[in-house]
């Protein structure tokens, strides 16, 4: 039998390891264990904590599941005010508040500045006494917050005890609470499953789970903090803004990867516009760059005005959320004959752009929203998405507002529609009877990544469709010199450069080929995934669904929609249309993907490629077995860098990510090729 001396021990040395593993986890992103081996070891402290309470400690990891609910949040004193940022929302204003500096210190030269992200989140204090975390604070007017001290124990990016032996006696830590883009998606997609209510954005969610009185449901949320600064401190600290981020690290706390110095104003704005053009493949929302004058003493003989500093500023990026008017909504029709209704709206800036129309994806959206013509809504657009109605203000609906409808009747052939059940989704019987379904079809089938019939654009393509020009594919081949130039916005030299294109189309590949059929869930990956299993399309066709199945990424849905379309006899018809028309596809050797350097790797692109196309390399690695993504992480495992390389190139040099230049890459491909 163990003494209690052997169980402290036992318990100090798995609250240790669990502490190590939670940092690698949540604050690194560079896990060492399985999580079932995390989960093993939780559940072992769990259970000697529960035989030995004498030994309990207010740090251990078990503290982070939640406390039962509190009555009310008691009010907390901020002994040095959480104070807020002047903001910037043009290049003018950033550039007058560095000569407002300038002028203040009397110095002309450039002034260095710590750049970091504005998370869009809570703000909070934690409070730390002999490395033991013992407070967390709302923000709240900037003099007096609310205890929030059991939710923030919760968040498994905050230490309950500091990391190391050098830190100060007290510790006041500020920075701001977020919910990652992941874990809101999730959230709001339980949500909808159990038809609660969902969260407008990640800010309001993590608002939400903050401000709960029951931690245990703050637990459940997938919180995060990202430190940006100190309050009171007992002790020596570094000279430097960014040291200070750098040595708050080292104690265990998350800090912005994206941090960075710059040098002079100009500098400044070259951050702001490369951080923009990433800000929405973050795996998180910011609102703007906040830029401190990176130097202590600097700061300290700048001060504050007002409420505010006068060392630090926040350069706002376009708002992406607005509100506005749901004037109407329109009905449209897709090439697989799934009806969308779309909003639109009274025009509105958000997000960089101005804003007329908006998705509004299916019957049950609507449904959820409550949504009605006359609404005033919030629109939101993030970065190149497509913008969304989020919620709609009630509080402002007109006595007009109008119920909206969805047809009974295609929009445009007037076909029955139908609902399968299990599908959101409505959809137009009339297959390619259905003049919206014809178009969308041929436009897929002519786009860069199908045929690549160069100036088809879609004008043309719906001029030659209303005009009963070609109702399939296959008609493309048979149009003539004096029927395209008579089109509109054709003249006779793009008549015949398009008629050249379609020539080149016919001689295609299996993938293409079955890509451009258009075939429902079948995309650029999946269809090389089946053109190189069966070698040939008398295979594709004579596979049933069993046989389907046992390629890597076909599921049942895959399966049934690739078996359904070679199973109807028009779409065999096309076929030998297009064989007929001289369209050609060469047949592929049936063999798996020989090993090489880049199977199953996480491969970015980036870059002028002057050798290849962007689309060629990428079609090149996919049958190479890689993975070909758009955004440079730690999971990345190669980076194909071309000339003009940027961000991407940085950021891979700071990761120690593998690099390799376009000849280097083309050389190794022509080796595979060979062999």
């Amino acid at each position: 039998m163990s003494s209690q001396p052997d169980i402290e021990k036992k318990l100090e040395k798995l609250r240790d390891t669990l502490t190590f593993h939670n940092h690698r986890y949540y604050v690194e992103d560079e896990p060492d264990i399985p999580d079932a081996e995390y989960d093993r070891l939780f559940q072992e402290l769990s259970e000697l904590e529960k035989q030995y309470p004498q030994f309990d400690t207010p740090d251990s990891p078990t503290r982070r599941v939640g406390a039962p609910p509190l009555d009310k949040f008691t009010s907390v004193s901020h002994e040095l005010p959480m104070l807020s940022l002047d903001n910037a929302f043009s290049e003018e204003d950033l550039f007058a508040f560095d000569k407002r500096i300038k002028d203040r210190l009397k110095d002309v030269s450039d002034i260095e500045y710590a750049c970091e992200p504005k998370f869009d989140g809570i703000a909070v204090s934690v409070l730390y006494e002999n490395g033991l975390l013992v407070r967390g604070a709302t923000r709240g007017d900037g003099s007096t917050g609310e205890n929030i001290t059991e939710n923030v124990r919760t968040v498994k990016s905050i230490p309950l005890r500091l990391q190391g032996d050098s830190f100060p006696a007290l510790l006041e830590v500020r920075g701001e609470i977020y919910m990652p883009k992941a874990s809101f998606n999730k959230l709001n997609e339980q949500a909808k499953e159990n038809e609660s209510k969902v969260f407008v954005n990640p800010r309001n969610a993590a608002a939400g789970s903050l401000r709960q009185l029951d931690s245990r449901i703050t637990a459940s949320r997938a919180l995060e903090m990202c430190t940006y600064s100190v309050g009171r401190v007992e002790g020596q600290l570094p000279a430097t803004h960014l040291e200070i981020l750098e040595q708050l690290g080292k104690w265990g706390f998350r800090v912005s990867s994206e941090r960075k110095i710059a040098l002079g104003v100009a500098a400044c704005t070259q951050y702001y516009r490369e951080l923009g053009e990433r800000r929405a493949g973050l795996p998180y929302d910011i609102d703007g760059i906040v830029f401190k004058v990176n130097s202590i003493p600097l700061q300290e003989k700048l001060g504050f005005v007002s409420r505010a500093p006068r060392w630090a500023i926040a350069y706002k990026f376009p708002a992406q959320e607005e509100m506005t008017v749901l004037n109407d909504v329109e009905f449209q029709v897709g090439r697989t004959g799934a009806i969308t209704p779309v909003a639109k709206l009274e025009p509105v800036f958000v997000g960089g752009v101005t804003v007329s129309n908006a998705t509004l994806h299916n019957q049950d959206e609507i449904d959820r929203l409550n949504l009605k013509t006359g609404d005033t809504v919030v629109i939101r657009r993030a970065g190149d998405v497509i913008p969304k109605i989020v919620s709609v203000v009630e509080s402002k609906r007109p006595k007009n507002a109008k119920s909206i409808i969805f047809p009974k009747t295609c929009p445009v052939c007037h076909s029955p529609v139908e609902r399968i059940e299990g599908e959101a989704i409505t959809r137009c019987t009339g297959n390619l009877i259905c003049s919206a379904q014809q178009k969308e079809a041929i436009k897929h089938f002519v786009s860069r990544q199908a045929m690549d019939i160069d100036g088809m654009g879609d004008k043309i393509v719906e001029q030659l469709v209303e005009q009963k020009i070609i109702t399939t594919v296959a008609d493309i081949y048979s149009l003539k010199h004096t029927t395209l130039s008579n089109l509109e916005r054709l003249g006779d030299k793009s008549a015949s450069n398009l008629l050249d294109a379609i020539a080149q189309s016919k001689e295609t590949t299996l993938p293409r080929l079955l890509f451009a059929l258009g075939i429902r869930e079948v995309g650029q990956t999946t269809a090389r995934n089946i053109a190189q299993h069966f070698g040939n399309l008398k295979n594709i066709i004579a596979a049933d669904e069993e046989g389907l199945l046992a390629i890597s990424d076909v599921g049942p849905v895959v399966a049934h929609y690739v078996a359904e379309f070679f199973a109807l006899q028009e779409n065999l018809q096309l076929l030998e249309q297009l064989q007929e028309a001289g369209v050609t596809w060469p047949d592929l050797e049936i063999q798996e993907v020989a090993e090489n350097a880049f199977l199953n790797k996480s491969c970015v692109l980036t870059g002028s490629l002057e050798l290849l196309t962007r689309d060629e390399a990428k079609e090149k690695l996919l049958a190479l077995g890689a993975k070909v993504t758009g955004s440079v992480s730690k999971k990345t495992d190669m980076v194909i860098a071309g000339p003009g390389a940027g961000s991407k190139l940085t950021k891979a040099q700071e990761l120690g990510i593998k690099i390799m230049d376009e000849t280097s890459f083309v050389e190794l491909l022509k080796q595979y090729e060979n062999n």
